[in-house]
């Protein structure tokens, strides 16, 4: 058997003007070998037969209808369940070498018989047309606030033709969210484009039994900034698919960089809030010229920014709670009984009454859950301690874990009287300090003193409660230590 390059070897020699036996010789062949190719005009590649049979016993065919019965009712089934599934119907007739081919069986069958699958269209980008919004889950990366795990979303922005990007923490999928990032985006940029495509997010669409597609917060958003919306269809994330896209290489951005840094943890958020915009600096550094092509077409900015929070007004219940987008919150009881109006941001809400700011917090997140800030409401439930047992949101009046002790504490010894004992301790705490009294009571609970409301009324006015702050020198560095850990091994650089 020749190979190619003895034949083309042998081809160039006939070309060069040497008889079929010369050529031959100098390609190492037989005279009639060359002769063949040189007639047919074809190299061996192209004169093998194609190889259309089997060299094996195809051990399905008997039972391939039935497996093609499978594959036609449901597209979805894996070679592999099918192959388990004929192990288990007909027992020691199919070995685990043959799932090779049943899948190679299975791949031909839906590349020629199969269902259509889903095509793609490329699309041409226009400077300044398109921008695109999404949320994205952050948690899995691992970061945490202080030591402890920050479960949290990202507001994503993205122009479509430069690819620029931006983007903000947030807690959930909420209108404010989604009105705070967006303006951030439009506000950094200078402009707006002509069109902004989000997919089915409840913020901005309405479900499907409303009439309007979009709410009339997310419209007012629009026509503030002149702009129109472009959803995508339900169920078609791929429409968004330049902000899908670019999740996916921002949280590898994001991950790379925390490995950089060396450490996932940051002290509050600020500081993770500027490690990110630090990195959207970074990332878009190299589309700035593709950026000033749509920065020149953007639409202009209206005078002001939109403001994004929600305004409310509720009634403070009896309790001195008001219910505010689905979560509980207390507040002053002076309020009970009044319409106080809320204004209510991505992270906090505000309280006004009488054209005054009276309170603010954080925002809660997610749904059926309760802030109550013992504050409150402690002046009053001093005089009804019955009420403490059973009170709804008991677990808000414990504000540390040596507060929960302390009640423990006071329970086994007075299990009568405990919770009136401990309720004299949450109001001196109310009174004086929190982090004093908290402080008393753990040195009480370590000497085993009785814990009264009046023995830490005493020792919080002699000033017991104070630590004091160690004086910390210079510590001295012994550099000989290290020539101890270094000595008998190589150092390369």
């Amino acid at each position: 058997m020749v190979s190619e390059q003895q034949v083309r070897k042998f081809l160039v020699f006939v070309q060069r003007g040497r008889t079929i036996t010369m050529a031959s010789l100098k390609a190492d062949m037989d005279r009639k070998t060359g002769r063949k190719y040189l007639n047919a005009g074809k190299l061996p590649s192209q004169c093998a037969a194609e190889h259309t049979w089997r060299t094996r016993e195809d051990p399905f065919v008997d039972i391939w209808e039935e497996v093609r019965g499978y594959l036609e009712t449901n597209a979805g089934f894996e070679s592999k369940s099918l192959f388990a599934h004929l192990q288990r119907k007909y027992p020691g007739r199919f070995q685990d070498g043959q799932l090779r081919t049943l899948q190679r069986k299975i791949k031909i069958w839906r590349a020629t018989e199969g269902p259509q699958k889903e095509v793609f269209f490329p699309q041409e980008h226009t400077p300044g047309k398109i921008g695109e919004s999404d949320f994205t889950h952050m948690t899995e990366l691992g970061i945490t606030i202080g030591n402890e795990l920050f479960p949290h979303l990202m507001y994503h922005f993205v122009l479509t033709y430069s690819n620029w990007e931006t983007g903000i923490v947030c807690y959930s999928e909420s209108y404010e969210s989604l009105s705070e990032g967006f303006q951030n985006a439009a506000w950094e940029l200078g402009g707006v484009p002509e069109y902004h495509r989000t997919d089915r997010l409840s913020s901005a669409i309405n479900k499907e039994c409303s009439r309007e597609e979009f709410t009339v917060r997310y419209q007012g958003l629009l026509r503030h900034y002149g702009i129109q919306a472009k959803p995508t269809q339900a169920g078609q994330a791929h429409e968004n698919g330049d902000v899908e896209q670019r999740h996916y290489r921002l949280k590898n951005a994001v991950n790379q960089a925390l490995l950089f840094r060396g450490s996932r943890d940051f002290s509050n958020r600020g500081e993770y809030q500027c490690f990110l915009r630090r990195l959207f600096v970074q990332l878009n550094a190299g589309r700035q010229k593709r950026l000033a092509e749509e920065q020149a077409v953007l639409k202009a900015l209206p005078a002001r920014r939109l403001d994004d929070s929600r305004l409310l007004r509720v009634k403070v219940g009896p309790g001195s709670t008001i219910r505010v987008l689905h979560n509980t919150y207390s507040v002053e009881s002076r309020l009970i009984g009044e319409m106080v109006e809320v204004r209510a941001t991505a992270d906090y809400l505000a309280i006004w009454y009488g054209q005054k700011q009276v309170d603010q917090f954080p925002r809660l997140r997610g749904e059926s859950n309760h802030a109550i800030q013992y504050r409150h409401i402690i002046s009053w439930l001093i005089r009804k301690p019955g009420a403490f047992e059973q009170y709804r949101y008991r677990d808000a009046l414990f504000p540390t874990t040596i507060f929960r002790m302390a009640y423990d504490c006071l329970r086994r010894k007075y299990p009568a009287s405990a919770h009136k004992r401990y309720l004299e301790i949450l109001h001196l705490a109310a009174q004086e300090s929190e982090s004093g009294v908290g402080q008393i009571l753990r040195t009480f609970m370590e000497n085993g003193k009785e814990l009264t409301g009046e023995s830490i009324r005493q020792s919080l006015a002699k000033g017991q409660a104070r630590s004091p702050v160690p004086d910390i020198g210079p510590i001295p560095i012994n550099l000989a230590a290290y020539d101890e850990v270094l000595k008998g091994h190589e150092v390369s650089l």
